[in-house]
């Protein structure tokens, strides 16, 4: 179920293109820790993390960022999907249209678009476990549709200016490992919200391209010294004020715990960064 709004925003707050932001803020509560437990005796056995450090896809370049794995099985945390889902959720419907399926999400698709979005080099890898195995047992055969805004704080689909694109968004299947990557750029900082990317999990490909049976709906939070980094660069101008009245702890949806969502991200503005992170579900 999709989170609705709890929080009291005022509008001078709200950056124009997102008028739609009390739908991006979380409810009262959150879906908490699951803890799994063993069937000997009445104690609690520790058990595999699945926090950002477990994936094992590779990462480029050295950085200060990354998450500490835990010895516990832990359930990604419920989020909103957000004003700009583009899942027929609210208004359009990407996920029907053929083209979709695709890893490459920095170029728009089909006859009526054909923008490019620009900025720093991102490719992110998220890794879906089955958190009733403790997150041993990759979740093959999955899918996972995400969508996040552009340098300038954008949605395709929905911003003034981008309507008419559908950049930054796209399908996958999981593989034998579970994962999906996706080749996109370095999403900007807007008003009110930290530097994010959204997903929705599906139990398969169909499931996904017909908008039916999501598993799971959460959020991507990116690391601070990153977003700093890439945000000194030309184009990132507006998210440097922006971040800069944010943190993890303040953020609407972050902020009662990220230890799930924080991605661990590498790399440098001039060779691209790479972002990975496990979901159970």
């Amino acid at each position: 179920m999709r989170r609705h709004h709890d929080d009291e925003v005022h509008e001078d707050e709200i950056h124009e293109h997102d008028r739609g932001l009390s739908y991006d803020l979380p409810v009262l509560a959150r879906r908490r820790m699951i803890r799994l437990m063993a069937g000997v005796g009445a104690g609690l056995v520790p058990l595999v993390g699945c926090t950002a450090d477990d994936t094992s896809s590779p990462a480029a370049a050295d950085s200060p960022s990354a998450s500490s794995a835990t010895a516990e099985c832990v359930t990604v945390p419920e989020e909103t999907a957000g004003p700009y889902p583009g899942d027929g959720s609210n208004g359009v419907n990407v996920l029907k249209e053929s083209g979709v399926v695709r890893g490459d999400i920095t170029r728009s698709f089909g006859d009526s678009a054909g923008g490019t979005a620009e900025g720093v080099p991102l490719t992110f890898t998220l890794t879906v476990v089955d958190a009733a195995s403790g997150c041993g047992t990759p979740k093959r055969g999955a899918a996972v549709y995400v969508w996040h805004c552009d340098r300038e704080g954008g949605y395709s689909l929905y911003t003034e200016g981008v309507a008419d694109e559908n950049y930054l968004r796209g399908v996958q299947e999981t593989d034998e490992r579970g994962q999906v990557t996706f080749t996109s750029v370095f999403p900007g900082c807007y008003t009110g919200r930290w530097p994010h990317i959204h997903f929705e999990v599906y139990g398969s490909l169909a499931d996904a391209t017909t908008a039916t049976a999501i598993t799971s709906t959460s959020q991507l939070a990116l690391p601070k010294d990153v977003c700093d980094t890439v945000y000194a660069t030309e184009g990132y101008e507006s998210s440097v004020d922006n971040l800069g009245r944010l943190s993890l702890e303040s953020d609407s949806v972050f902020r009662d715990g990220h230890d799930q969502q924080l991605a661990v991200v590498k790399g440098s503005v001039v060779e691209g960064y790479t972002a990975t992170l496990t979901i159970a579900v």
